[in-house]
């Protein structure tokens, strides 16, 4: 197999320490000239101002922007900055690349002190900007250049990105495998491991319904669709569909929900016990059991009726909910919150200090569309919002994606996030230090065809928790519970994901992924 580019150029790629030791100080024999950029898609104007740069001395070191410090745009940037770096580095005129890991050039110009530092012919042309001119003053202050090159072609990175964003799901892949010591088989011996293993889910069942019609026509004087009822499927979902990918998984679960009353409960414990599942029920005979019921014709969603009671659980229930929870033996604890009821500021307090000591605590806090907050889940060992659901709770609707899941990071206070991008994949946090190498990573989407995105979160939180119970390693939690959400995607209804539907689709990923001389 054909090594990576990070494997095989990885020697090019230092810390500005590291290559100021390298390189010695000003004044030197050998020249060095600096050039800096995002370079997000290297194309063939990046070629020529990299070529023209290394003509001009000794030592041509590439530096890029973080992550961090990218605002062009809410996704950017589309390839992440290991894999920006290691593209740099495969440059034969590259001898060295660096990760800024600062908002401007200035702090790494001053500490390195290049000979020259190589600017496009398009911040001269009409006249310095301000941040150009505190680079020319920088390199001034201990007798440095700045160089324009030539300006006879210009391509635009963002133009290219807005066309056809690049397509590098693989090379995302082994990149993230490689750093974090992730082998396939590695992958498949998790899996494996994860049966026995004791989880104890806390939160909001729902019974997820299909009403499936047949499109009748519509009304002359009103705008009324009429519709043939032909037949009704129900599914446990919400923390119920995560109790059953659980035991799917082979892992021994306990769960503990809230019920109401009536033939849907019924219904539910008829279900969670047929799939394995120790249930204990608080039954509350003044809510209904929350039901949200999709009216479908011709494969569309024509309308979704919502059956719920979203009030705040009494408190005798939150006492039997708090002793269960603390007095059952269990290796982790998943708090799967949809907000009808169980979690809320009162309650959750109660819950967190009910956790018994040494489990692993996961929150999951599916609420966009309604009142929560995933940052009340402070202190956890793994957090899985998605980016609605971050945006919301951090109100904040125009940060770029990687800054305001640093932010939410911070704020939480938890060890691993795993942001949910939808068919965007995956945004992993696993350090505060998020300017550096290897805080954080992405993991592209493995859903090959769309038929049902709904619930893809919740098999990504089964697979993510049990992988991290096994191997303790945010990557591998990160690709097998992105597996696991593709399965869910690519199938209809809350259906339990198997281990052996991870493993065919890992299979694939292998294949898909691997290059053979």
């Amino acid at each position: 197999m054909i090594p990576s580019l990070a494997n095989r150029f990885g020697h090019k790629i230092v810390v500005p320490e590291q290559l100021r030791e390298i390189v010695g100080p000003f004044p030197r024999k050998k020249k060095v000239i600096m050039c800096h950029g995002v370079f997000d898609v290297v194309h063939p104007g990046h070629v020529r101002h990299l070529l023209y740069a290394k003509s001009k001395a000794d030592i041509l070191v590439a530096s890029l922007t973080a992550d961090i410090h990218i605002d062009k745009g809410l996704y950017r940037p589309h390839v992440p900055q290991d894999l920006r770096a290691a593209n740099l580095a495969a440059f034969e005129m590259v001898d060295y690349v660096i990760i800024d890991g600062n908002a401007e050039p200035v702090h790494n110009i001053l500490a390195i002190q290049p000979d020259y530092f190589a600017k496009g012919y398009e911040y001269n042309a009409n006249g310095l900007h301000p941040k150009t001119s505190q680079e020319v003053e920088t390199l001034a202050s201990y007798g440095g250049e700045v160089l324009f090159t030539p300006g006879d072609i210009i391509y635009s990175s963002s133009h290219l990105i807005d066309l056809t964003p690049p397509a590098i799901r693989n090379e995302k892949l082994l990149t993230v495998m490689e750093r974090y010591g992730v082998t396939f088989d590695g992958l498949r011996r998790t899996v494996e491991a994860m049966a026995g293993r004791r989880v104890h889910v806390v939160g909001d069942l729902i019974i997820d319904s299909l009403t499936n019609c047949t499109m009748i026509g519509g009304q002359t004087k009103t705008p009324t669709m009429s519709v043939l009822y032909e037949s009704r499927d129900d599914f446990v979902g919400g923390a119920g569909i995560v109790a059953k990918h659980l035991k799917a998984a082979g892992a021994d679960v306990t769960f503990s929900t809230v019920l109401g009353d009536d033939a849907l409960k019924d219904f539910a414990l008829q279900d969670l016990a047929k799939a394995g599942v120790d249930v204990l029920p608080q039954i509350d005979p003044t809510r209904p059991t929350t039901n949200k019921n999709a009216i479908v014709a011709g494969g569309y969603r024509l309308l979704k009726v919502d059956t719920l009671d979203n009030r705040s659980i009494g408190n005798n229930i939150l006492n039997e909910l708090v002793e269960a929870l603390g007095a059952t033996s269990t290796e982790a604890v998943v708090f799967s919150d949809f907000r009808h009821g169980v979690f809320n500021r009162r309650t959750i307090p109660a819950f967190i200090d009910a956790i018994p000591v040494g489990c692993f605590r996961v929150a999951d806090s599916q609420v966009a569309s309604r009142w929560g907050n995933i940052t009340e889940f402070k202190n956890f060992d793994l957090i899985t919002p998605n980016e609605r659901e971050a945006r919301f709770a951090l109100a904040d609707q125009d940060t770029p994606l990687t800054a305001l899941a640093s932010d939410l990071y911070d704020r939480t206070e938890c060890r691993t996030l795993m942001l949910k991008l939808g068919d965007r994949g995956v945004m992993t946090f696993i350090s505060h230090e998020h300017e550096k190498l290897g805080s954080y990573f992405t993991i592209d989407s493995f859903t090959d065809r769309v038929v049902d995105a709904v619930g893809a979160g919740d098999g990504l939180l089964a697979y993510a928790t049990l992988t991290m119970l096994v191997s303790n390693s945010p990557a591998e939690a990160s690709i097998l519970g992105s597996i696991a959400a593709a399965c869910v995607c690519e199938q209809d209804g809350n259906v339990p994901i198997e281990p052996e539907d991870v493993l065919v689709k890992l299979d694939k990923a292998e294949q898909s992924a691997s290059y053979w001389t």
